[in-house]
């Protein structure tokens, strides 16, 4: 008996030992975990206020003003940091940002997250000009890449409209036409970039209302990986029409993005190809991006030499650069930067008439800086002046103003027909002054 209580009492103390065994390692083991996980979760998720300390901090370092246009830029940092540390992500930071930085009164100068479309873009403009190193470590395998329809959008009195349809896009080949109010997506609101994240080469479906008065409708639609770095020069390309008028051949051509020389090779190899035989050009260059050099109006300005050429069988042929047609620039409040540049120097230099709107008046040198948590902030760091003049918040006026109203267009575009009607009249007409400056 006495060895059944020994044994009984010594199960019982290997049994408590246990207990206390584990009970003792569990406590030591959770607060390593905690001190392991912990750094980890703060790499990996930087907290907002973190976040906008960097913002405020890249603009106070590299703003193009030190003076920041008379704005007490530290006064900014009190005012909006309160509000900084109460969003608990990006998307909430963003309007933050946004609004502390609208306080500058200065183009190229914007706070973007993945949840935006021109967040990619705006990447895949700086992609090869020193972010790329920074910004893989953020992007799944490393690729920049976003999965949309190519479409452009407008928030007016509270509803999503289409303002731009990009040239031989998933948007463009399932029907949906600017102007088209966009009321859902698989029967959810639409958001620019989540709505189609997981839908890439499934059709989803779009319901939309295409006039104020007509009942909504559904169209499919099938979103595509878009690569920031070529997705405007295949618009571009897709975009080259020949467009017959009264027995006279108009060449349209619309140059999305000015952002790299890729475009402008384009667009020469285009005048002496698909484009070689029409009587007059409607240059397009509404919305997108600018980056435009002022050297690429010289296939309309360059002095001309005629030289020919004849081969030994007898036929002649001649070079068509520089461009001895007529020529009408169309802009926009979407035509920024550089293609502002090309605006003024086309009227300078009496190349032929601007249609449209007036341009956006954002003629200022930006740079890309890629934040800690992946996040994409745009600076103005150069001002620029054009002839001694400065086009930031003025803008290029058109010579012939065509309104564009963008909820429920339909499709139609008046601008491009004003621009059609432009180049028709100046068909037959002597080509006076082109290439030599004029006064504004």
């Amino acid at each position: 008996m006495l060895s059944h209580f020994m044994r009984s009492t010594v199960t019982r103390f290997k049994r408590l030992s246990r207990r206390w065994l584990i009970t003792f390692f569990a406590s030591l083991l959770v607060p390593i975990l905690l001190w392991a996980v912990t750094p980890m979760l703060s790499r990996a998720e930087p907290s907002q206020a973190k976040v906008f300390e960097q913002i405020w901090q890249t603009v106070n370092d590299n703003f193009y003003d030190p003076k920041f246009n008379g704005v007490d830029w530290k006064a900014m940092r009190q005012k909006y940091a309160p509000l900084a540390a109460q969003a608990r992500s990006p998307e909430a930071l963003a309007p933050v940002v946004n609004q502390m930085l609208a306080e500058l009164k200065a183009s190229h100068t914007h706070y973007y997250t993945p949840a935006e479309p021109e967040y990619y873009q705006l990447a895949g403009v700086f992609w090869r000009r020193g972010i790329q190193k920074q910004l893989k470590p953020f992007l799944p395998n490393g690729k920049l890449e976003y999965v949309g329809i190519g479409a452009y959008t407008r928030e007016v009195d509270g509803k999503t409209f289409v303002r731009a349809v990009l040239d031989g896009s998933p948007a463009a080949k399932g029907g949906l036409k600017v102007g088209d109010q966009l009321l859902a997506v698989n029967g959810k609101p639409f958001q620019p970039v989540q709505s189609f994240a997981e839908q890439a080469d499934r059709p989803v479906e779009l319901q939309i209302q295409r006039t104020p008065t007509t009942a909504p409708q559904t169209i499919a639609v099938t979103p595509k990986r878009l690569d920031p770095t070529t997705m405007f020069l295949d618009a571009m390309k897709s975009s080259v029409q020949v467009i017959d008028r009264g027995g006279k051949k108009i060449g349209y051509i619309h140059v999305w993005s000015y952002a790299d020389d890729a475009y402008q090779r384009q667009l020469e190899q285009e005048l002496g190809d698909r484009l070689s035989e029409v009587d007059g050009l409607v240059w397009d260059l509404r919305d997108g991006w600018g980056g435009a050099e002022p050297s690429y109006l010289n296939p309309f300005t360059a002095p001309a030499l005629d030289v020919t050429f004849t081969n030994r069988n007898g036929s002649k042929g001649s070079f068509d650069l520089p461009w001895r047609k007529p020529v009408v620039m169309l802009v926009n409040q979407g035509s920024r930067s550089g293609k502002e540049i090309l605006a003024y120097g086309f009227r300078q230099f009496r190349v032929g008439k601007i249609v449209g709107s007036k341009t956006a008046g954002a003629v200022l040198a930006g740079r890309a800086y890629i934040m800690q948590d992946g996040s994409l902030l745009y600076v103005a760091v150069a001002d620029v002046l054009v002839d001694g003049q400065r086009i930031e918040g003025k803008g290029v006026a058109p010579d012939i103003d065509v309104p564009f109203t963008v909820p429920y267009a339909q499709g139609r575009d008046p601008q491009k027909d004003g621009a059609i009607a432009a180049v028709l009249e100046a068909i037959g007409k002597p080509l006076k002054g082109r290439g030599v400056r004029g006064e504004e």
